[in-house]
């Protein structure tokens, strides 16, 4: 690889403003972020020999508000599970109105609270209604209609919710070449609507499958207009990555690929979840016989919820966007983290089980919490997050951070001494009302950046290879318009990101 090795913001700047300096964020924010930091800095906190600094809340900082897009039938369905979690943590009803503003006066103290921080994500009308900033799109509108007739039709505006009339069938090319650019503009001017809203646009939140047609072919192409039009923005993808053995469609290799390849440029960051690992978490560990989407998506729900908690309620130490990838992303094509989420656990179990700080750390870090189906002990970890959130003190962590430094199988390279990045957030995780999952007082959501991701990769990239070899399926997409150059362009890109991940994994 080109890029130059040395060393990353393993931790939160201290309040300093000469750290703050030397950090150099983007000019739009730096006179707000060094304003703030100078009024309300705050000791240092060494966890685990990791320098951090108790943050203040965002809405103390000011709004930094985050853009979700939902793309495809996937993203749209997490979009719909994700919302639904938002709005039970922010107690907002499913027309917008914030729960009992209004009937009791009692709990105004508990609603405050809870709406500290809601307008990153939510836009308050001045009839008092909240609505979520996001946009659905699919290219054929079945999904969405399910949104337009279900429970929270009354949170978003219709201009929200955006369809088109033909299916991309699970081809890229559809997606990317022939019937996303009939859309592409449409779409765009409805990001700049709800931009335009925003006060200080932290950047984007996007939910896709790399396996489909619209969310592989559409997603690069509306990632490439992105990148033109908002190019200081972070954006940050939740991909649902194709599984090993359960399958949609007989193309997602080749749609993977692709949009892997032309998105790599264009993507700060991607974390990975895939289908077969949830449905096995859901059937082994939450009892379920036969894991519906719903099952799958309320528990993606949650893990980015856990993402989202510190830019949208106070926090001792949150975690702002941006730090995501400064901490998670050493070199720009390595930005591919694992989520593992703890404790999941039914509800008929919990009443039996003790969950401590330690106990959830070290189920991050066993492959059965993953959701993503690669083996960690075959990888070394390049950087670690761990998001704490509800009744969880430094000390704790501190404790429970140093006893997985000592166990042999948890490998870091030999290029990052300190590896790891702490958030903690004081409000406990909400459960939905009739869920799988039950309600505990701590939970730990782990971002972990492995050389192991790389398994997953090679993985994919054989069954790429074995359909290509015949080109088989090749001519739906020349049919769309695509160039057959184009797959093996995107192939060899994948085999250098493959070689990427073995040279990082080296020691000196």
């Amino acid at each position: 690889m080109a890029w130059k090795r040395g060393g990353w913001a393993a931790g939160r700047w201290a309040g300093c403003p000469g750290d703050l300096e030397e950090r150099a964020p983007c000019p739009a924010t730096f006179e707000k972020e060094k304003s703030s930091c100078q009024e309300k800095a705050t000791a240092a906190i060494n966890i685990g020999g990791l320098k951090m600094a108790a943050a203040q809340s965002s809405a103390n900082q000011g709004v930094r508000e985050c853009l979700s897009i939902h793309i495809g039938q996937a993203g749209v369905q997490i979009g719909d599970a994700l919302w639904e979690l938002y709005c039970l943590e922010h107690g907002i009803q499913p027309d917008g109105i914030i729960l009992n503003t209004k009937m009791d006066q009692l709990d105004n103290f508990q609603v405050e609270r809870m709406n500290a921080s809601c307008d990153n994500f939510f836009c308050e009308t001045s009839a008092g209604k909240h609505v979520p900033r996001a946009l659905f799109m699919d290219l054929e509108p079945t999904i969405i209609d399910g949104i337009r007739t279900g429970k929270y039709r009354s949170l978003f505006r219709p201009d929200q919710l955006l369809s088109g009339k033909e299916d991309a069938a699970n081809n890229y090319a559809r997606g990317h070449c022939s019937l996303g650019p009939e859309i592409i503009d449409v779409v765009l001017e409805r990001i700049r609507k709800l931009a335009k809203q925003c006060s200080g646009l932290q950047g984007f939140l996007i939910f896709r499958s790399l396996g489909g047609g619209t969310g592989s072919g559409f997603t690069s192409l509306l990632m490439e207009r992105l990148s033109i039009e908002y190019n200081r923005k972070t954006k940050l993808e939740f991909s649902v990555y194709p599984a090993p053995r359960i399958s949609t469609a007989v193309v997602e290799p080749y749609n993977s690929i692709l949009t892997t390849h032309s998105t790599i440029e264009h993507s700060d960051c991607a974390f990975m979840v895939d289908n077969e690992a949830i449905y096995d978490i859901c059937h082994r560990k939450l009892g379920v016989e036969c894991p519906s989407y719903a099952n799958i998506n309320r528990l993606i729900g949650q893990v980015v919820s856990s993402i989202t908690a510190s830019l949208r309620f106070k926090g001792s130490l949150n975690v702002d966007l941006i730090e995501f990838q400064t901490n998670l992303v050493p070199y720009p094509r390595i930005h591919f983290p694992i989520a593992t989420y703890a404790p999941i656990i039914s509800a008929d179990k919990a009443y039996h089980e003790h969950f401590s700080v330690p106990d959830i750390t070290a189920a991050c870090f066993e492959f059965s919490n993953q959701l993503v189906k690669c083996d960690p002990r075959l990888g070394k970890y390049m950087a670690c997050c761990l998001l704490y959130r509800g009744d969880v003190v430094p000390k704790d962590v501190n404790a429970a951070i140093a006893t997985m430094k000592s166990r042999k199988s948890v490998q870091f390279v030999d290029w990052c001494p300190t590896g790891f990045k702490v958030g903690i957030n004081d409000q406990p995780p909400t459960m939905v009302p009739g869920g799988d999952l039950a309600k505990v007082q701590r939970a730990v959501c782990m971002l972990s950046n492995t050389t192991a991701i790389a398994e997953a990769w090679a993985r994919l990239d054989h069954k790429f290879d074995l359909m290509y070899a015949k080109r088989a399926f090749v001519h739906w997409y020349i049919k769309e318009g695509m160039d057959e150059g184009e797959f093996r362009e995107a192939r060899e890109d994948l085999a250098a990101l493959e070689r990427d991940y073995e040279e990082v994994g080296q020691s000196f």
